[in-house]
């Protein structure tokens, strides 16, 4: 029988759909783990934009992302032709945008709220379908929303604490369900990396010269900052996107969604344990009608039984 390096004789099988069960555990896992780097970004990045300019810190991000995912895709990119590249740049406005208006947002509120505010971007995504594209919502779309508003206006301290910070990350999330929305069709067409490569080229591009017009653009002096942006550039930005793309080979769409829709939970958690933000109580309930949404959003439509073919 065949044999993989690092498993030992249980771990053998001899057919496809026994290999692909055996790797479920460990797609789980790693999508664990991105979702968990995720939200570690949200307390990283808030500390390094205090020590250089946020134009000049996303342009560094993007582009040292964007030479990573260059090096595995560039094969690709010569058959994307004009239509590709064009959906690829509008790809990378959405996912620039979103960006931007999220490591503004952290300048001026908490790494915890800006996690669960930037989570709305999953029930976004449908109402900006059904109100701008002509896709249908369901009712389970429509009562998400009402329950997700209701916590974000909990969160964000029921009237008067909604600040300036709260509602750029809360652009955040509309900018990344717009993504979502763009990108949807252009996976269909096009080959997913090469889209890829040139989202994160555009991203770079626009940050590193919005960098220059401000005079902003400096070399980071802080150890600080250089592990903010390893963290972000090659773990969250590029291998993120790689694990994410191999893992839901292997696991369900119910499960990928559910662990996905725990990095709120973790930037909440880290930014606890790094950075000592703790909640109202009546920010936590704002926080969990949130995550209540995301998840229902996310998961339910893979509990629905499917109806049986008619007979005949």
């Amino acid at each position: 029988m065949p044999r993989r390096s690092g498993w030992d004789d249980a771990d053998v099988t001899t057919t496809g759909e026994e290999r692909i069960v055996r790797r479920v555990p460990a797609a789980e896992v790693s999508l664990v783990a991105i979702a968990a780097v995720w939200g570690l970004t949200f307390p990283v990045v808030q500390d390094a934009i205090a020590l250089l300019p946020t134009f000049t810190f996303l342009a560094y991000r993007f582009l040292g992302a964007f030479v990573v995912v260059l090096i595995v895709f560039r094969r690709k990119l010569p058959d994307l032709g004009r239509d590709g590249w064009r959906a690829g740049a509008r790809m990378g406005v959405f996912l620039t945008a979103g960006y931007v208006f999220q490591t503004l947002g952290l300048e001026q509120t908490t790494s915890s709220k800006a996690g669960f505010i930037t989570g709305l971007f999953v029930v976004l995504t449908p109402v900006f379908g059904t109100l701008l594209f002509g896709q249908r919502a369901g009712r389970l779309v429509w009562g998400a929303a009402g329950v997700s508003a209701a916590g974000l206006y909990l969160l964000s301290g029921a009237g008067g604490g909604f600040n300036q910070g709260d509602a750029l990350v809360f652009a955040c999330a509309c900018s990344f369900a717009l993504h979502i929305l763009v990108t949807e069709p252009a996976v269909k067409r096009h080959d997913a990396g090469a889209l890829l490569v040139v989202q994160l080229g555009v991203c770079g591009l626009i940050c590193l010269a919005a960098a220059t017009a401000l005079r902003d653009l400096e070399i980071p002096r802080a150890g600080s900052v250089w592990g903010a942006l390893a963290i972000t550039a090659f773990v969250a930005s590029a291998l993120g996107f790689f694990v994410q793309t191999w893992a839901q080979k292997h696991a369900t769409p119910a499960r990928t969604a559910l662990i996905l829709a725990s990095e709120p939970a973790f930037a909440g958690l880290f930014a606890y344990l790094l950075k000592d933000e703790v909640l109202e109580p009546r920010g936590w309930v704002g926080a969990g009608l949130i995550l209540l949404a995301i998840v229902a959003v996310e998961l339910v439509p893979y509990l629905r039984p499917t109806r049986p073919l008619p007979e005949g």
